[in-house]
């Protein structure tokens, strides 16, 4: 896990969930890091730097194009 990269973060469990499903679908390697510390305390996410999404270099264009489309047709209430 030493080579993988953020590529995104974010300050909320419920904002990974739809991303966590289609990363497995896809078949995409990828780390949540501090999912467990901010699901368990939402409220300091801003002190643990967020959630980060941390993936291979190999798969940067496939997931960034995952992050568009979700960013563009993905509206959470």
């Amino acid at each position: 896990m030493t080579e993988f990269i953020t590529i995104a973060t974010f300050n909320f469990v419920h904002e990974i969930m739809v991303l966590k499903t289609i990363l497995e679908r896809e078949g995409i390697t990828y780390l949540f890091q501090n999912e467990n510390l901010v699901s368990t305390n939402p409220l300091a996410s801003i002190a643990y730097g967020g959630i980060h999404l941390k993936i291979h270099p190999n798969d940067i264009e496939q997931v960034q194009q995952i992050l568009d489309d979700l960013n563009n047709n993905l509206k959470i209430v």
